[in-house]
């Protein structure tokens, strides 16, 4: 399988200067991560950033010289002033190596200050920190068991990862300006201040301080407001995704109402969430802007004093008032990024709870990575059952020798598809075990095990990639003359070289679209079966591999089906009797258990369960109790 690389034609972003590229690659954006995420907010965060931690700091340092080349440049205004108000009209004559100073001081100190943060942030944090906490959230998420996708949304899932990972990336660079140009710029303009006069420094420390009083009081109701916004519009992505999902099923039904009405009911509700947190947010930045107003009020009113009685200078008044415009502005975009801030910390913590849930099923600390099986499989006393009481197997023992073909028939919830679900580890079993070639699969590693296992399943997964992909997803190192031999065998090339899609692509390089819904389900079948034949497995689990299939088409893939079969261990289930009918065993399941095995002549002539699907079968039903 060959996905885009950076190169490719259509990624191509453009030329980089080799500086920004130097600048960028001191991050690795894929970085592994260092075991589970944690399920609490400040070790997610380490865990999160794990191998960022030296450019975070070099971030901070860069900001920190913004704020304090600022507040130079401010004393450096005032010093010029008082030097001019000092020489006279002669200043510029004599002291031309002032100007000259300021110049270079603006020009280029200033300048780079600003780049070097502007860098740090844009180049070196903000694209790496978003793929590297993206990545790790992904490789974490594709860990989980079916279960945990069986009980949420995709949408939702898909959401929550992205929003997580650009929340975190948000908080770092709100957290490096903060914490340095701000921070710095407040202390410095303290410190520069309390030179001039005492009381000017004081000032600018009370004011400061009632600035922190107000932060302190109303951020966390922010943070846990925006939580629940977090939550609200995830709820509203999920819906929006389910219902786009099937909307086939929306149309045929006349749902369409319905649905408009589920999801205005979720908008409705992250509506009331939003205003909450908006109402909030809008009564704290009235009292930060008025506490804003307060400042240049205050320093000049008290520099002016000052100058009155002889304790100021023209420069410090002019010192003060830049100082006082400075932080009064700043205080707007301080505000706001410390909003920005814990409500991206809401959505972390709202994405911690949906994301980082332990592995239901996970390998063994020492999982041996197994080699091509001989394909001996035992299911030994095994209980099942999702979770509840009700077991879906009990006590369940089958042995299947190598090469051995061995159908599965039972009525639907009888427990065919969970024997196979079993034996690739998409569950755990309960009570028992279960081999292949006398190994427990709980030994091996989950990639490990399922790369000796071919599946055709009857709900066949498609990406919205081309034919050739999809198919190639079997083995992605085989050449296209094999993906078109295993099409050729699962009687797919006919209709592959006839698509066509959107953009005009055509036959194996025609995309499918999303989950193959361009495809009949005939179709997604065979493509399926192209994929099987073509990883070549020594296992081969058919899970009603052809129920798509009409009888024509079943008839023609037949002998495809057989020349597959050969030399395998396969597990095949089919609500169709007749598919089945010439493997070395079949094995009748009801409720759980064994009820019936034998040859198919074996079992008819014993005229039990089987023979009674057989007959209603060959009788003309349409539908039978075997199918699942």
């Amino acid at each position: 399988m060959r996905f885009p690389e950076p190169g490719d034609e259509a990624l191509e972003a453009g030329h980089i200067s080799a500086v920004y590229r130097r600048l960028a690659d001191t991050i690795e954006p894929f970085r592994p991560a260092n075991g589970p995420p944690p399920q609490t907010f400040w070790p997610f965060l380490a865990w999160s950033l794990a191998g960022a931690g030296k450019q975070m700091k070099i971030a901070v340092l860069a900001s920190i010289s913004v704020g304090i080349t600022t507040i130079a440049g401010f004393y450096l205004i005032g010093w010029l002033i008082d030097e001019a108000q000092a020489v006279g009209p002669g200043f510029l004559t004599s002291h031309g190596w002032a100007i000259a100073l300021l110049a270079f001081f603006y020009l280029v100190i200033w300048p780079l200050s600003l780049v070097a943060n502007a860098a740090f942030n844009s180049v070196t944090l903000g694209p790496n920190l978003y793929a590297l906490v993206l990545s790790r959230v992904q490789k974490h998420t594709l860990g989980q068991s079916l279960t945990f996708f069986d009980n949420d949304f995709a949408g939702r899932i898909a959401q929550k990862s992205q929003q997580t990972a650009r929340a975190v990336t948000d908080v770092v660079l709100e957290v490096t300006n903060i914490f340095g140009n701000a921070l710095s710029a407040a202390i410095g303009a303290a410190v520069m201040l309390a030179f001039v006069d005492w009381r000017l420094g004081v000032s600018v420390v009370l004011w400061l301080a009632a600035y922190g009083i107000l932060m302190y009081f109303y951020i966390p109701r922010v943070r846990k407001k925006s939580k629940l916004r977090a939550a609200r519009r995830a709820m509203v992505t999920g819906q929006i995704v389910d219902t786009i999902t099937n909307v086939a099923t929306v149309k045929l039904f006349a749902h369409g109402d319905a649905e408009e009405t589920a999801t205005n009911n979720a908008l409705a509700g992250y509506r009331e969430a939003g205003i909450s947190w908006a109402s909030t947010v809008v009564t704290f930045r009235l009292f930060i802007f008025t506490l804003a107003g307060v400042l240049p009020v205050m320093l000049i009113g008290l520099a002016l004093w000052l100058w009155s009685v002889g304790s100021a200078t023209a420069g410090d008044i002019a010192a003060a008032g830049l100082v006082a415009t400075r932080l009064s502005t700043m205080t707007g975009w301080v505000s706001f990024a410390a909003l920005g801030i814990f409500t991206n910390i809401g959505e972390i913590e709202d994405g911690i709870r949906t994301l980082t849930p332990p592995h239901a099923i996970e390998d063994a600390p020492q999982a041996i990575e197994s080699d091509r099986v001989e394909g001996s499989i035992s299911f030994d006393k095994v209980s099942f059952g999702y979770g509840t009481d009700r077991a879906a197997i009990s006590d369940f023992s089958l042995e299947v020798a190598p090469g051995e073909k061995v159908a599965l028939v039972g009525a639907s919830g009888a427990g065919k598809s969970t024997v196979t679900s079993l034996l690739l580890r998409l569950y755990d079993v309960e009570r028992g075990r279960v081999t292949l070639d006398g190994v427990d699969i709980r030994t091996m590693t989950q990639d490990s095990l399922r790369r000796q296992i071919a599946t055709v399943r009857q709900e066949t997964a498609m990406f919205n990639r081309s034919a050739l992909e999809n198919i190639r997803y079997g083995s992605p190192d085989k050449s296209f003359e094999d993906v078109v031999d295993a099409a050729k065998k699962a009687e797919a090339q006919e209709f592959i070289l006839s698509l066509k899609d959107h953009r005009g692509r055509e036959g194996y390089e025609a995309h499918l679209g999303e989950r193959g819904v361009k495809l009949s389900g005939g179709q997604r079948q065979r493509i399926a079966l192209a994929r099987a034949i073509l990883k070549d497995a020594p296992v081969l689990v058919l899970d009603e591999a052809t129920s798509a299939l009409d009888s024509e088409v079943e008839a023609a893939i037949q002998s495809s089906l057989e020349t597959l079969m050969e030399g395998k261990t396969v597990l095949a289930i089919a609500h169709r009797l007749s598919t089945i009918a010439r493997m070395d065993r079949i094995v009748v399941l009801q409720e759980g258990q064994i009820a019936e095995t034998g040859t198919h002549d074996e079992l008819l002539s014993s005229d039990g369960l089987y023979a009674r699907y057989w007959k209603r079968q060959s009788g003309g039903f349409l539908y039978s109790e075997a199918a699942e």
